[in-house]
């Protein structure tokens, strides 16, 4: 099965030059732990989670009205295409230590795959418990 047969298609997202209190609302407002930032291309240039919102702004004693999310984001992204098996999808994930994968066509963001969408799928679901295990293995390490 391919990524584009269980990703979400409608992705909230965010631009750049939002302020950090702005991703905090969307964040709340639609019960989600992650933004994909794109700019007015569509292009995907970062993340931001609720815990960069902590850890960058907040733990720092920025304004979360004065602070950009481009500051607090997370600029190295991974990435998957639509035509991704989602074996091969999982599998990523844990070598990347990411709960949550942006689906990129021609560089423009089409949708978001998480690992419960993974698990949720019988013929995927061994692979995604063997990234959420990796995830968890290595944040232990740490």
């Amino acid at each position: 099965m391919k990524l584009k047969e269980i990703m979400t298609n409608s992705v909230v997202r965010i631009h750049p030059e939002e302020s950090v209190a702005v991703a905090a609302r969307i964040l709340a407002r639609y019960n989600i732990g992650v933004l994909p930032v794109c700019g007015n291309d569509g292009k995907v240039c970062g993340v931001v989670t609720d815990r960069d919102l902590v850890t960058r702004c907040m733990a720092s004693a920025k304004s979360p009205e004065q602070t950009s999310v481009r500051e607090v984001m997370t600029a190295r992204i991974v990435t998957a295409s639509p035509e991704m098996e989602c074996g091969a999808a999982a599998h990523l994930m844990g070598r990347q230590q990411i709960r949550r994968l942006p689906v990129v066509e021609n560089g423009k963001l089409c949708g978001m795959v998480s690992l419960g969408d993974l698990a949720g799928r019988e013929e995927s679901n061994p692979d995604a418990a063997d990234a959420l295990g990796d995830i968890c293995a290595n944040i232990s390490q740490r």
